[in-house]
Parts: structure tokens; C-alpha cells; sequence
């Protein structure tokens, strides 16, 4: 022990029960660790007991060696932990030593001192916990032990950095801890705040257009100008009849785009206007705005598929100046041979989801379909000069590539007319509803500048939860997704328009068409189904929160189940997910072919097209290995030369892919009942 006394630079003392513990280091390292015992003696408190710790084992030496080690010391510390009696007690012991000017009291580390570590924080490095301040390394060890607590297992990465990160700008871990309870401390929830922009676009007179003139009157009787993105698309060709891709955040105007020119070339008798959304619910409700808005001027039909199995085409009218339709709806019209006649305009509306796995190859497929059917007839008739093409998206990552794809001019504005705040919270499943109330109320509590309630839309993965969640909430909600009829909805859009709800809470897949003027926007979930959402989708639906005629910035909170999945398909769990989408940037629109894909779109595009099936394949934008599918057709007997077989038709009519078809077909030859053969293929999709 005498080298090591010689070569001593610390002693450290920090109090245990009735007596202390003594760290001995040297260049940082720990030399040894000993028990002290002092007591009262008549020159005052003296080294009673001094015994050196290996472990569970001690081993009893002579106290006057403890001061001969703290004679030999450069500096002796005694832990601020140590209770103020203790540490006068020490002090007084020293001073009988004359070694009164080595010893201080020091703020350290109250783990590191339990454990026997010398570990000396500041006020720049502590991190409060409770009543005491600890370290780094243990508030570290400390966050993980409380998210392995909160999430019953493991934190991704991103999640866990950004707590941590959190925990050291804020220096309290109690807050941290706080926050994956659930607690709304808007300091830790906010991530960023998506600034306000907007791009310099000299506005267009309306009176200055040159439309059909009672379009021109209906418009100029609603506004003086138009919209920045409506000005950039007038400016650049669209009543020239140039196809657009047009690219905007969502309530920036770009569907009046291609309403405008849709309109305007029915009147002026140009064509019909097909106007075409990805899911049922949107087109039901984009029909009966037209019908609201332009039905005093033209007939409004509309076309959806609302079954594989049945076809209610018969309730459309194929010659009417306007169809509103699913992207199926059409491609079933085209599929089974129905003559829509001259078709002046295609407004496609969420273009992106040309990128979706499961039907971007179906929008592909049709757009090629529909423009081949287009320059069929207009090569048959001098009076029809083909369709003008307007494609929308709020959210494409791409847009010069898919421009160009899609041979057509590209209409980029880019503006977001209040800021946006995006904050992360933390919570499991029961606790979500709990936030959520609180942030709902709050919201509904704050007025305006200009004079409305803060409103939220809640963004969640099922029907079923939308209802669980509208029911718990305590000012006024309700669910709102494509299971309500088309009356149910319109009494919620009512209600939520004239501030009667606090909250909608509605599906994610349902996210395109909701349309309320929200000032908050909440995931509940960030799946749609069983399948994360993308960036695209999450963008897409944060923009709705924040309109510039009713609020003053728009609020996004994204709660977070740390560890999370929905389904055990899912790779990726929610808080991994999560900060993927925050930081995310937006994905690429392109479509993919799997063998699958390949075989329905040729087959479709066969039916369509016969011998000119290779043409339309190669004018789509993903790349379809055409002769690998022709030889697949063959052998299942779906086509004959370059004409689909009566087995071929029913496939291409209903949709159905490939496994599907043998599935329906065996069990028709096995008599099955027909409930029997639909139930074989949900359980085979479920299994896929």
C-alpha cells in the first residue's frame, strides 16, 4: 500500500449508513475502495475503523493509515449526497490534520457515488433526477431502464436519441420520463415547426380567362382572382388543352385546375370530363360537389367498383358531360368494352399512388388503356382531337421524372400558408386516448385571430378504433370513414364546418379525401391497416391541419407507442417508424411489376388493346416484362393468340389475380358454394 499512498491523487468520501466510503484514485482510475469509521474523541472526531474492500470481503487495517493516505493526497472530495452533519463531521477530522485546505465539498454523481465512483459533475453536466443531480452516463443508463419499463422492450435507435438528446438540452430527467407517460410538456413534445412559405405568383383575373361563358360568370361570382397554382397552370398551357402534372400541398386550389378545364371543354363541346380518385368514399363525395357546384350546367354521373364479384355498372351513365370515378370503376368500364364516347378531359387526383404496391400497376395500366381508347377514336372521327390529361398530387417525390413519364408539363407550387408544428409524444394504446382528449380539449378552448375554434382531425388505423376513440373523447366527436353511408358523412362535414365538433377521427386510407378545415392534426396510428404509412401518405395528411382563412398556425402531434407493430408483418416498430417519416424525404413515384402485376395488365391491355397489347405495355411507366407475362397467359389458358379466352374475360372483368382465378375455378368445379369460394380467397389474400 505505500506505493500506492505515494502516488495518490484523490480521496473521495461519500456517506453509507453510519460511516463513509472512501475512493482512493490515481490518473482517474480507482486504486481501491475502503470503509471509514470515525468517532468522538476528545481532540473531536478521529479514524476509528478503517477496512479495505475487495468485493463482498473487507479487510480490517489500522486507521492512522487512512491519514497517512490523506496526508499523501492532492485533493480530497466529499460527495454533496453526504448529509450536511457527516460532511461536518469529516471536515472537522481533517482540520485536526491541518488538511482543512485539500478537502471540499463537491457536487458528484448520486449512482456513481453509491457505487464507489468518483464522479464530479457541474452545472453544465448534471442532469437532475428527483431532488439529487447525477451524471451523464447514469441519466443515459437511467432513460433506457424507463423506456424498457414504458415500451416492454426494446426503443429503436432514432427514438432513443432524440430522448437523450432531449434529456441533455433540458438537463431533468424526470421531464423525460414524464414525456413517455404521456405528459404534453410542449418544450420536449415540439420536433420542428414547418415555416410558413409562399411563392411570388402574379395572380390571374378571373375576368380575364377566356372559358365558356357561364363558367366564367359561376367563377368570376366566387372570386376576383385566382389562386397562385391555378394562375401558374393557366399561365402554362392548361385552356390551351396542355397536359399537367400539378404538384401542390393539399387546400392550395389545384383541384379547381382541373375542374376549370374539364368544365370549360364540356361546355364548349370538347369532350366529357372524367374525373378519377383512388378510393369509393372520395369519388362519392367529389360526385355530389360537382353535382352541388356544376349541375345546373352539365349531367354529373358516377362510376365506381364497388365489388370484384359484381358489377353494378348499369347504375352510370356512360354519356353523361361528367363521370366521377375509382380508378377501377373506369378501368372496369374499359375492361368490358363500354363506349364513353369522346372524352375531352382525365383528371387523375392522387397520382401517387401510381407508387402503391398493391394498385399502382392498376392506375398505370389504366391511364395507358384510357389514353390508347382516346387515340383509337380520335383517329376514327376528325371532330374529336383526343383528352386533355390532369394529373394531381399534394406529395411527389419525383415530379420531373414522373413529368415526364406522364409526357406532360409540370405545375410545381410550393407553399405552406400558416407554419406547422410537429411534435412527438410518447404513450401505449389506452394512454393514446387519454392524450389525445387533453389535446383535443385544448385545441377546442383556443380561438383564432380570426375568430374560429381550434379544430382537430384524429388519423387512426381502423373503423373500429375510430369509434372507440370518438366515444371516449369528452367534447363532441365522431368517426368518420368509408363504412358511413354518404348521409352520415355530409351531417359530420356539416357539423364539423359549423363548429359543432371538437374532433373528427377517421381512417388513414380515408386521409385523401377528408376535407375539413382542421387546425390540428393527431396520429393516433401511423399505419394504415397493417401497413406503415409512407412519407408520401404522412405529408399528405399532416397538410391538413392549418387552413390561412381560419387559423393562425396548424398543429401536428404524432403519439408514439414505443416498440409497437400492428401486425407481425411489420418489420419496423411505431417509434422507429415514426422518426423515419419526421425526417423522411418523399419517396419516388414510380410503379413496380411483380409476375402477378405483369400478367394482369397485359391481360387487361390484350383485352383492351388485342395485338397493340405490347405498345401499351411498353408507353407504361414501369417496366412490364410483356413476353415473360404473354408466355404465362398461354399456359393458363387465359388468352388465345391476341384474344382473351371466356376464362381470360372473367378474370380481367373482376380483377382477379392469377391464384385467385384457380382458386374460384377449382371450386367451381368442386360445386362449392359461392360464399365458400370468397371466403377461400380472403383467406388466401390474408395469407399472402
Amino acid at each position: 500500500m505505500s506505493k500506492q499512498v505515494q502516488e495518490v491523487e484523490t480521496i473521495f468520501c461519500h456517506e453509507i449508513g453510519d460511516d463513509f466510503l472512501v475512493v482512493v484514485e490515481r490518473d482517474g482510475q480507482r486504486l481501491f475502495r475502503a470503509k471509514l469509521g470515525l468517532s468522538e474523541t476528545s481532540a473531536g472526531p478521529r479514524p476509528a475503523k478503517f477496512r479495505l474492500k475487495d468485493g463482498s470481503s473487507e479487510e480490517p487495517r489500522q486507521p492512522d493509515e487512512f491519514v497517512e493516505l490523506a496526508r499523501r493526497a492532492r485533493r480530497i472530495r466529499i460527495s454533496e449526497q453526504t448529509s450536511r452533519a457527516s460532511r461536518q463531521k469529516l471536515m472537522e477530522m481533517f482540520s485536526g490534520y491541518q488538511l482543512e485546505d485539500k478537502a471540499k465539498s463537491v457536487r458528484t454523481c448520486r449512482y456513481c457515488a453509491s457505487a464507489g465512483e468518483y464522479s464530479p459533475i457541474t452545472t453544465d453536466t448534471a442532469i437532475k433526477d428527483d431532488n439529487d443531480w447525477i451524471c451523464h452516463d447514469c441519466a443515459r443508463r437511467e432513460l433506457e431502464r424507463q423506456l424498457t419499463y414504458a415500451g416492454g422492450g426494446e426503443v429503436s435507435g432514432a427514438a432513443k436519441d432524440r430522448l437523450e438528446d432531449l434529456m441533455m438540452e433540458v438537463q431533468d430527467l424526470e421531464r423525460i420520463v414524464n414525456l413517455l407517460k404521456g405528459q404534453l410538456d410542449p418544450d420536449l413534445t415540439k420536433f420542428d415547426t414547418i415555416s410558413a412559405t409562399t411563392d411570388e405568383v402574379d395572380p390571374v383575373r378571373v375576368d380575364s380567362l377566356d372559358l365558356h361563358p357561364d363558367l366564367q360568370a359561376l367563377l368570376e361570382d366566387r372570386f376576383d382572382t385566382l389562386l397562385p397554382v391555378q394562375s401558374l397552370s393557366v399561365e402554362n398551357g392548361l385552356l390551351e388543352g396542355d397536359d399537367q402534372l400539378v404538384v401542390s400541398a393539399t387546400a392550395t386550389g389545384k383541384t379547381l385546375v382541373g375542374e376549370m378545364t374539364g368544365i370549360d371543354r364540356v361546355l364548349k363541346g370538347e369532350g366529357k370530363m372524367l374525373f378519377l380518385v383512388p378510393l369509393v368514399a372520395l369519388a362519392n363525395q367529389k360526385h355530389e360537389d360537382f353535382k352541388d357546384e356544376y349541375g345546373h350546367l352539365v349531367d354529373v354521373s358516377i362510376r365506381v367498383g364497388a365489388s370484384r364479384i359484381a358489377d353494378n355498372g348499369n347504375q352510370f351513365d356512360p354519356h353523361a358531360d361528367v363521370i366521377v370515378g375509382t380508378y377501377e370503376g373506369i378501368d372496369h368500364a374499359l375492361r368490358t368494352g363500354k363506349d364513353m364516347g369522346d372524352i375531352g378531359t382525365v383528371v387523375i387526383d392522387e397520382v401517387h399512388t401510381l407508387k402503391e404496391e398493391d394498385r399502382g400497376h392498376r392506375l398505370d395500366g389504366l391511364i395507358s388503356r384510357l389514353k390508347y381508347t382516346c387515340e383509337q377514336r380520335a383517329a376514327r372521327r376528325e371532330a374529336y382531337d383526343g383528352a386533355q390529361w390532369v394529373y394531381l398530387s399534394a406529395t411527389v417525390g419525383n415530379p420531373e421524372q414522373l413529368t415526364e413519364a406522364l409526357e406532360s408539363t409540370l405545375i410545381e407550387f410550393e407553399e405552406r400558408p400558416v407554419p406547422i408544428e410537429r411534435h412527438v409524444s410518447f404513450a401505449d394504446g389506452q394512454e393514446k386516448v387519454r392524450v389525445e382528449n387533453k389535446l383535443v380539449k385544448r385545441e377546442f378552448d383556443t380561438e383564432s385571430s380570426k375568430g374560429y375554434r381550434g379544430q382537430t382531425i384524429i388519423f387512426t388505423n381502423s373503423r373500429r378504433r375510430c369509434h372507440e376513440i370518438s366515444r371516449k373523447l369528452h367534447y363532441s366527436a365522431a368517426p368518420y370513414h368509408a363504412g358511413l353511408d354518404y348521409r352520415q358523412r355530409k351531417k359530420v362535414e356539416r357539423q364539423f364546418g359549423e363548429q359543432e365538433l371538437s374532433a373528427v377521427v377517421t381512417t388513414a386510407a380515408l386521409a385523401a379525401g377528408v376535407d375539413f378545415p382542421a387546425s390540428q392534426v393527431i396520429f393516433d396510428s401511423l399505419a394504415m391497416g397493417i401497413e406503415w404509412l409512407s412519407v408520401q401518405e404522412f405529408h399528405q395528411m399532416l397538410g391538413r391541419a392549418g387552413r390561412p382563412d381560419y387559423h393562425d398556425k396548424g398543429k401536428v402531434y404524432v403519439l408514439v407507442e414505443p416498440d409497437c407493430a400492428y401486425h407481425n408483418s411489420m418489420e419496423m416498430s411505431e417509434d422507429e417508424v415514426a422518426f423515419k417519416l419526421l425526417k423522411g424525404e418523399m419517396e419516388s413515384v414510380m410503379t413496380h411489376y411483380d409476375e402477378s402485376a405483369a400478367i394482369e395488365e397485359t391481360l387487361a391491355n390484350i383485352t383492351v388493346g388485342g395485338k397493340a397489347a405490347k405498345a401499351l405495355n411498353d408507353r407504361m411507366l414501369g417496366n412490364v416484362p410483356t413476353k415473360h407475362a404473354l408466355g404465362k397467359l398461354l399456359q393458363y389458358d387465359f388468352i388465345d393468340g391476341f384474344e382473351p379466352t371466356p376464362l381470360g374475360r372473367v378474370v380481367t372483368r373482376h380483377f382477379l389475380e392469377p391464384g385467385e382465378a384457380f382458386t374460384l375455378v377449382d371450386g367451381i368445379r368442386k360445386d362449392a358454394h359461392p360464399y365458400e369460394l370468397v371466403a377461400d380467397i380472403e383467406l388466401r389474400d390474408a395469407d399472402l
